[in-house]
């Protein structure tokens, strides 16, 4: 999944070399990969 930075609406998208990366919403071309909310913990010694 994908999130568009102006409208911030996910996006799914499959990437290929002829293909131009563009929110089907709003037209704009810069769009984030999401990432999962997980902390992570590590023990300090």
């Amino acid at each position: 999944m994908y999130k568009c930075q102006s409208c911030t609406k996910d996006v799914k998208i499959e990437f290929s070399t002829n293909q131009k990366i563009q929110c089907p919403f709003c037209g704009f071309r810069i769009i984030r990969k999401t990432r999962p909310p997980i902390i992570k913990k590590v023990l300090a010694r």
